[in-house]
């Protein structure tokens, strides 16, 4: 009990309030790539410190700090309004034009190894797609920190550029000139879209706090809706128009939803100078073992998380060549993806963000065994890839929210660059080491794809799984 000049005491905050306790739970504690300061509501805590009575000697000194957290009041996000959701809708736009892109390279790895880069092996054609994904996780530290310094009015265009220049140089490649995909859609394709997929996601930190789930929902979404539509869009209109002018229809899409997504994405706090280059990335985190296991099991998932949206169409063209729906797998995928990647804001708070992540990832590999390397009939084929997006999307989703818990408010932004640098090798190697099982087409060499990847699979839910435990160790409580 602390006396008060006022005539009577204080006592001091209970830290476990249980409003606090449903804090500590959120599923959202912060976005992918914002810095720290864009990771909590930014006058939470000091609007606690002014209003605590204990901190001051009269009413007078009172009157005047309640005065000042009104003053600052319109700074915390609105969690709403026109503004904000017209920034969903911009960020969601860029998503589609981004990671939705990325998303759909199972389809152009059909295309390619069927006509376009025939002369080359599946394994060096899936090296177009993971140095495309190495490439984003790589910039995305570095991403954030930009968006930190410039805010989305400048990033944002400047990644339009990037992408839709991208796109239209791909569609000028030569067939059989695999060097050519290489740069324009792994390497200068993926710089444009990190600079414009991860700032618009660390945007929604500025715009909601309680609605932030659903915001970050339809961005995952916008991306996903991506891996739906290209693909379909690639199988109907190469055969009719030609691959070089689908990229430009593709091009010209991009280049709509940039532009709609520039006038309606909004910046709503001031930026802040660049950090030095050591302070982007943060790898103090890998001496907590909970962070250690949290990386390693995030780096044997994403090994082998991404070879079914790489494979999927080639095992079935191989088991049931000719069938209609050969060119749908990967769309069915995607979409069923949608829900894995979007449920975590409602289930996190009740699982509890750890267990939904290794849940996911074993439930994952329980699949690849259970359908997928059992048999390749489409009506097993298409159980797995509905069943495998909704199980597997939640891996996606959770990352942040579990490295925000585990790091010190002021680190969060560079040790979520550090996890993702750290999974980037894995990306840049996944694919294309499972690609050397299938350098020969046939049902056994493709079932040894499928074992390894589901061993792949089992051991990051294992390191998952550690992680968990280290966090808190009573086996029946929600993490």
């Amino acid at each position: 009990m602390v006396p008060s000049r006022l005539g009577g005491s204080t006592t001091p905050e209970d830290a476990s309030h249980p409003t606090a306790a449903r804090n500590s739970r959120s599923p959202f504690t912060g976005t992918p790539l914002a810095s720290s300061a864009t990771l909590t509501s930014p006058n939470e805590p000091q609007e606690r410190k002014n209003s605590d009575p204990k901190n001051y000697h009269d009413i007078e000194t009172l009157k005047e700090a309640n005065a000042a957290v009104k003053f600052d009041a319109p700074d915390a996000p609105p969690d709403g309004g026109l503004k904000a959701w017209s920034t969903v809708l911009g960020a969601s736009l860029v998503a589609f034009s981004t990671f939705g892109f990325a998303n759909a390279f199972g389809a152009f790895a059909d295309f390619y190894s069927a006509s376009y880069l025939s002369d080359f092996s599946p394994t060096l054609i899936s090296m177009i797609g993971a140095l495309q994904i190495f490439v984003l996780y790589l910039l995305a530290g570095v991403s954030g920190a930009m968006f930190d310094a410039i805010g989305p009015r400048y990033l944002i265009p400047f990644s339009g550029v990037v992408v839709v220049v991208s796109l239209f140089l791909l569609s000028v490649t030569q067939p059989q000139q695999i060097y050519q995909q290489f740069l324009c859609q792994s390497v200068l394709f993926s710089i444009g879209a990190a600079f414009g997929f991860f700032p618009a996601l660390a945007l929604m930190s500025h715009w909601f706090k309680f609605k932030m789930r659903y915001a970050v929902g339809c961005i995952i979404s916008g991306s996903s809706i991506g891996g739906i539509i290209y693909p379909i869009m690639l199988t109907r209109l190469v055969p009719r128009i030609g691959f070089g002018w689908t990229m430009r229809v593709i091009a010209f899409m991009s280049l709509f939803c940039y532009a709609v997504g520039t006038l309606t994405i909004y910046p709503r706090r001031p930026t802040k100078p660049l950090p030095r280059f050591t302070k982007l990335l943060d790898f103090n985190g890998f001496k907590d073992p909970c962070y250690l296991f949290l990386a390693l099991g995030c780096w044997f998932g994403v090994f082998s998380i991404w070879n079914p949206f790489f494979y999927v169409g080639l095992s079935a063209e191989l088991a049931n060549p000719g069938s209609p729906l050969n060119q749908y797998y990967l769309s069915i995928l995607c979409a069923s993806s949608v829900v894995g990647r979007v449920s975590p804001g409602l289930l996190a708070s009740r699982v509890g963000r750890f267990n939904l992540l290794w849940m996911s990832t074993f439930l994952s590999a329980v699949l690849i065994f259970a359908l997928w390397y059992t048999s390749f009939s489409e009506a097993s084929l298409v159980t797995f890839v509905v069943l495998y997006g909704i199980v597997a999307g939640p891996f996606f989703t959770l990352i942040p929210p579990c490295v925000a818990s585990l790091s010190p408010i002021d680190r969060v932004g560079a040790r979520l660059g550090s996890l993702y640098a750290f999974m980037a090798t894995a990306c840049l190697a996944g694919t294309p080491v499972g690609g050397v099982f299938i350098t020969t087409s046939t049902v056994t060499n493709y079932k040894h794809l499928i074992l390894f990847s589901g061993l792949m699979a089992f051991v990051g839910a294992a390191f998952l799984f550690a992680a968990r435990m280290v966090h808190d160790r009573r086996v029946f409580v929600i993490d």
